[in-house]
């Protein structure tokens, strides 16, 4: 890799070429959209760019380079990865690059552990990165995370966690973890992946490159098809195998019990007892599964005592828009699950919940929005939102009240309509956040100033009181 095309210049396209160009590779850039602020941080690195919307722009951006690193955004149907396609050029990611770096790192590379799956990553990857800094170690968590591991990895930590999604795994060509854990897999991104083989293939690739002394840590084996393929690819691959329990799995096709399992409120590992269920940060089913995951991320590679692990998960903090508590309103607990962006993610949410008021809805991304509507028997009332309002009607049609809101703040009064002492309102949307808002985050915080506006002054009560509830432990 001499000369280097970086294409999307977002968060970790920057990073990408400014680290690239501080190492003295020729580098490029280009952007579908390039503004002036873009052409500002070209002329920074010393780097020409290029508007990627015109096959010619596309042409002399790649122009005698040998290797094209996209940004995660850039789908595989985007013009400028055919072009390197048909040209023959090596198409990698960030953390392909920055992996291969480390591995020439003066002193020897560091600790990798990695977690990929549908849902649930940025928070397991918090809860490894927690246990590792429990344990008193400096860790970057990197990757699908506000830090590309490429704009770390000349830092002083002692151990990397990378967040790994689909996009940054698809054109990996090195990339490996001494550890690693798949959480889950449902179809996601089609908008992005041409199928859902092909998502589940990138995905995948988190172990091709394995080595035998590598772990692979996995959901026990039950019924579900998701699981079964992510054994497959877990045992294609020369890594050791470790299993955790995974939210009302159904031991059926292993023989035996997971290596991490929860027994009589206890959750338990090869090692020894990790901690009681009860005294955990928040025990919903994913929780527990997430905790276990990484549990054996941080056990199985030696890097942390089992002595401070108890600690670590009691007074872990999880990230903002993830099943937050924000209060109880008039006997109903309200909670903003926005980083809900897809159908798995928040029947996810709805099983941890013996009755609620869904509020649901913003813009599909070609997933099949019916899968919301598979636990009936919890469902009191849905409230629609966004572009894709119709579709989540349509889902839940003949199950339960269904009302449409136009703006965030009606959603929130009808929700507050149709709850009732005991049944809890849950924004968690199974859609992205593009139609109304600029990010997840910012429908989240919307959706939690409408509901304190609504009430007035928060009845909020303690989150790990309230989370804690026996429904969220089964």
């Amino acid at each position: 890799m001499r000369r280097v095309a970086v294409f999307g210049l977002g968060v970790a396209g920057q990073a990408t070429a400014k680290a690239l160009s501080i190492r003295g590779f020729g580098v490029r850039v280009g952007d579908d959209h390039v503004t002036s602020e873009l052409e500002t941080f070209a002329d920074e690195i010393d780097a020409p760019i290029y508007a990627g919307g015109d096959d010619a722009n596309i042409s002399r951006l790649l122009k005698n380079v040998d290797t094209l690193i996209p940004a995660p955004g850039v789908a595989p149907s985007h013009a400028v990865i055919r072009a390197a396609e048909t040209a023959g050029i090596a198409i990698r990611t960030e953390i392909d690059v920055a992996y291969e770096w480390e591995q020439q790192r003066h002193g020897g590379p560091r600790p990798i552990l990695g977690v990929t799956g549908t849902d649930g990553k940025t928070t397991t990857t918090m809860l490894t990165a927690a246990l590792l800094r429990g344990a008193g170690l400096d860790v970057a968590e990197v990757g699908n995370t506000e830090l590309p591991f490429i704009a770390a990895v000349d830092d002083d930590h002692d151990a990397f966690v990378v967040e790994c999604s689909s996009f940054r795994l698809q054109y990996t060509t090195h990339f490996r973890c001494e550890a690693s854990t798949w959480l889950n897999l449902a179809p996601d991104h089609l908008d992005w992946h041409p199928s859902a083989e092909h998502y589940a293939a990138a995905k995948g690739r988190l172990w091709r490159f394995a080595r035998s002394s590598d772990v692979a840590v996995i959901p026990w084996n039950t019924s579900d098809a998701s699981n079964i393929t992510i054994d497959s690819f877990a045992r294609s691959s020369v890594a050791r195998i470790v299993t955790f329990a995974s939210g009302g799995n159904s031991r059926i096709i292993a023989s035996g019990a997971p290596d991490y399992d929860v027994r009589d409120g206890q959750m338990f590992s090869p090692h020894g007892t990790l901690t009681e269920v009860s005294s955990m940060w928040r025990s919903m089913p994913h929780d527990i599964s997430n905790s276990l995951a990484a549990c054996a991320l941080v056990l199985e590679t030696g890097l942390v005592p089992i002595g401070s692990i108890a600690a670590s998960l009691t007074h872990f903090v999880p990230a903002h828009h993830r099943i937050e508590f924000i209060g109880s309103f008039d006997g109903s607990r309200w909670y903003d699950d926005s980083k809900a962006t897809s159908p798995h993610a928040s029947l996810t949410a709805i099983r941890a919940f013996e009755k609620l008021v869904l509020i649901a809805g913003g813009r599909n991304k070609g997933l099949n929005l019916l899968e919301m509507a598979s636990e009936p028997q919890r469902m009191s009332a849905v409230v629609t939102i966004g572009d894709d309002a119709s579709a989540i009607e349509n889902a839940f049609d003949g199950i339960c009240d269904v009302v449409r809101a136009s703006s965030m703040t009606e959603a929130v009064a009808l929700a507050a309509q149709h709850a009732s002492p005991g049944v809890d309102v849950l924004l968690s949307p199974g859609c992205t956040s593009f139609d109304w808002y600029r990010n997840y985050s910012e429908r989240g915080n919307d959706f939690q100033q409408r509901v304190r506006t609504y009430f007035g002054s928060p009845q909020r009560e303690d989150s790990q009181t309230v989370d804690n509830q026996p429904e969220a432990q089964q």
